[in-house]
C-alpha cells in the first residue's frame, strides 16, 4: 500500500496538485503505513511546483520528526520553492 500512495503523490506532482499530495501525505500518518523519503520528496515536488514554500519547509521539517532523512531531492525541490515563492 505504501507503494500506491508514493506513487499517488507522485502522480500529484507531476498534476500541480499540491493540496492532494499534501491530504495523502497526512493520510498515510493516520494509518499503519509510514511515509518514506519518496513520498515526503514528491510531495515537497508538489508544493515547489506550486510556489507552496511555507508548505515545502513544513514537509521538510515533518520528515526529522519522523527520524526521516531528506535526500537531494527533497532538499533541491524546497529550495526551488523558496525560490519560486521569492523567498530566496
Amino acid at each position: 500500500y505504501a507503494h500506491s500512495y508514493g506513487a499517488a503523490i507522485s502522480a500529484c506532482e507531476k498534476g500541480h496538485q499540491w493540496q492532494m499530495a499534501f491530504a495523502m501525505l497526512a493520510a498515510m500518518t493516520q494509518t499503519i503505513l509510514e511515509p518514506n523519503v519518496f513520498s515526503y520528496s514528491s510531495a515537497i515536488a508538489a508544493c515547489e511546483k506550486t510556489h507552496e514554500w511555507r508548505r515545502a519547509i513544513a514537509l521538510l521539517t515533518a520528515m526529522g520528526l519522523d527520524n526521516l532523512q531528506p535526500n537531494a531531492i527533497s532538499y533541491n525541490a524546497a529550495i526551488s520553492a523558496c525560490e519560486k515563492g521569492n523567498e530566496w
